[in-house]
């Protein structure tokens, strides 16, 4: 199977001012290799262009309004040599279902029908960043820890979605879109398998935590796994069935490095493979913050949360094969919370939480 290899390589990277999608673009650069990023607007890839300006024309911006029209790619992937999907939607908040399930499978299947028509001299790898949302199914049985691994579909999950529809929760939609949107990938893969030239392969990471590249001003600016997951149940009071909940995790500077050995390494073509570091659960994650910075809770900025609850874990993925085939080496738990943290004080953050939480006091009155 072909490689592709950083001397004289363009890779697109579609959703580039994604979170995950500037590490992506950071490694690529680094190593050699030259970008077209997929953006929706010039003004979504201002900041892209602004933080990788060292790099010149190495760096080049290409607008797709709508990743879900027709044809949308069909100029993008002309004359690259690797495609880097990335562009997903993420989010708590969307009712319907189709507002998950639409942009994530044609956006998929608009790349691959793309490189199909356009991209066949060039191209030779497509790497598919799914999730882990395509693998996991609901946990209900607490008998002992549930592993997964790239044998498995989130077909539970989609039928969830078929049965309540609008009713379903956010967990659930997000995994029937990465599901069916992966099953179409590899669907339209092997239909057309004697036409291409180009394999593929498929990423899987769960919650993915770290430092973050992009442009953002406050918390809620950041995307959804970190402030919706790492920042909210780190700062929010939670019930105690919350901080017991289980939850798997990776650094972002690992998922980047794992699309560009994917790149590079010729066994991983036609494969699902998982991305990921351990399992743990938000209570476990705030007992770590009290290991690593204790003076974030005695000074009240961080809420404890209850660290004698029960803490098991109920699921967790087998992350053999990236190790096998990738040689995948994760960064540490330690080390990623270390580096959060640090983000989020360099920005300001815990520091302004704390100004917020000493003016909710009331002043003692005098006698």
């Amino acid at each position: 199977m072909p490689t592709v290899e950083p001397s004289g390589s363009r890779v697109l990277v579609t959703g580039a001012n994604g979170y995950i999608a500037m590490w992506v673009i950071r490694v690529l650069l680094e190593q050699g290799y030259m970008i077209r990023g997929v953006v929706r607007s010039l003004e979504k890839g201002k900041h892209i262009k602004e933080y990788f300006s060292s790099y010149g024309d190495k760096m080049e911006l290409f607008v797709v309004e709508d990743m879900a029209k027709e044809g949308a790619f069909d100029d993008a992937v002309k004359d690259v040599d690797a495609i880097e999907h990335l562009a997903t939607l993420v989010t708590l908040y969307g009712i319907d279902p189709d507002e998950y399930i639409r942009p994530a499978l044609h956006g998929t299947l608009g790349v691959l029908q793309s490189a199909l028509k356009f991209g066949q001299a060039p191209v030779k790898r497509i790497i598919i960043t799914s999730s882990v949302a395509a693998i996991y199914n609901p946990v209900t049985e607490h008998t002992g820890t549930v592993t997964f691994d790239e044998t498995s579909w989130g077909d539970e999950n989609v039928e969830v979605v078929k049965e309540k529809g609008r009713d379903a929760g956010p967990i659930a939609k997000y995994s029937a879109s990465k599901t069916l949107a992966e099953k179409a990938a590899w669907d339209f893969y092997k239909k057309h398998k004697n036409e291409i030239k180009w394999d593929m392969l498929a990423l899987h990471p769960p919650f993915v935590f770290g430092p973050t590249l992009q442009k953002v001003k406050k918390p809620d600016d950041m995307n959804a796994s970190m402030k919706n997951f790492f920042w909210d149940m780190i700062t929010k009071e939670m019930p105690d069935d919350v901080l017991q909940d289980t939850f798997s995790f990776v650094d972002v500077r690992d998922v980047a490095d794992a699309h560009v050995l994917a790149l590079k390494i010729a066994k991983a073509a036609g494969e699902r493979i998982v991305i990921a570091n351990k399992s743990s659960t938000w209570q476990g994650l705030r007992d770590l913050i009290q290991k690593l910075q204790p003076q974030l809770y005695t000074s009240g900025i961080l809420p404890r949360g209850k660290p004698d609850l029960d803490q098991m874990i109920k699921f967790k993925y087998n992350a053999d094969k990236g190790t096998r085939i990738l040689g995948m080496q994760y960064i540490s738990e330690e080390k990623m919370v270390s580096d959060v943290l640090a983000d989020f004080k360099a920005r300001g953050w815990l520091e302004k939480r704390a100004d917020a939480l000493y003016r909710k006091v009331e002043p003692v009155a005098a006698n």
